[in-house]
């Protein structure tokens, strides 16, 4: 196999690197780039041979001799504070794949800030942190994402291996997708499903399984905002509900997602009016986890499929 290709765009990779920050360890290339010492050495002097003014340090590392950048973009410190903000949030919320795509395209930024800049950039940068959540995608599909984004942009369709909430075993499907969002901190796409004949939407830490196939589209897709915005048809019932003021500040997140339309204060308590699609399990679930601060108004089917779900749970902890 030539490896000439593979070594020339590593050789490119590592002199962006260099330009990205004051001193690169040798270490830090090698495992970046999951070669050996030896290999990064030898690519060191390959870079020295064609004239990039290199200089190293016993047991530092390596570094560009000052003024020596690829021109001419140049950012200011406010664009700077954008990109690590972006980078932590690419680490958390994309997957491995993008993740990687986004770290390399960092290093290119990183490599046009002026030696103050990037000495401002280390200052802050270790000291941003996302907390973990919840897992995005499944671990047998981590690089959903980039798989989706390619399907989208070569329109090709997708072999899907999906399971829902109730189902055992997975489902088989050859999906057209159409489009990704992210909402209620999980990352879902929307798209054709030939196995329903119909346009379903899908959860990405359900999806087992994702690989893109060699068949076209079969069908010129509207844009996603059509499709979400037919779920607005979808018919609603009026909840209200009477909640303790002080936990009200608990519900500010979660109240959008389940039909959240005005609230107003009663004699030391709110009064919240919902117009909602699905009372029976995701509004029912929502409220007991608050229930003992609140009181149900309306309506009557609300009441009894709380009091289905606190039976259920008693005989489970009995």
């Amino acid at each position: 196999m030539d490896e000439t290709p593979k070594r020339f765009d590593r050789i490119i990779a590592i002199l962006i690197q260099l330009q990205s920050k004051k001193i690169v360890k040798a270490q830090e290339l090698a495992d970046r780039f999951e070669v050996s010492l030896r290999t990064i050495y030898r690519d060191i002097r390959t870079l020295e041979a064609s004239g990039v003014p290199i200089y190293s340090e016993a047991g530092v590392g390596y570094a560009l001799m000052e003024g020596y950048r690829l021109p001419p973009v140049m950012f200011t410190r406010e664009e700077v504070s954008s990109f690590i903000a972006a980078e932590k949030l690419m680490q958390k919320f994309t997957d491995p794949a993008l993740g990687s795509h986004y770290a390399s395209a960092m290093y290119k930024l990183k490599s046009v800030l002026r030696s103050t800049d990037k000495d401002w950039l280390s200052n802050i940068e270790s000291r941003i942190l996302m907390q973990n959540q919840e897992a995005l995608f499944h671990d047998n599909s981590p690089n959903t994402l980039a798989v989706l984004f390619e399907s989208i942009s070569e329109k090709k369709q997708i072999l899907l291996f999906y399971k829902t909430l109730e189902a055992e075993e997975p489902t088989t499907r050859n999906i057209e997708p159409v489009g990704v969002f992210h909402d209620h901190n999980n990352w879902y796409f929307l798209g054709y499903c030939h196995l329903r004949k119909d346009y379903r939407q899908f959860r990405t830490d359900r999806i087992q399984g994702i690989q893109k196939t060699d068949c076209d589209f079969t069908i010129e897709h509207d844009s996603l905002e059509t499709y979400l915005n037919k779920n607005e048809t979808i018919p609603t019932i009026k909840v209200r509900i009477l909640v303790d003021k002080k936990i009200m500040r608990y519900l500010d997140f979660e109240k959008k997602y389940h039909g959240y339309v005005s609230e107003k204060e009663i004699d030391g308590q709110v009064e919240m009016t919902f117009m909602c699609r699905d009372i029976q399990s995701g509004f029912a679930r929502w409220f007991m986890m608050f229930g003992d601060y609140a009181t149900i108004q309306e309506p009557e089917s609300l009441k009894t499929r709380v009091l289905e779900l606190i039976e259920t749970y008693k005989e489970r902890l009995l």
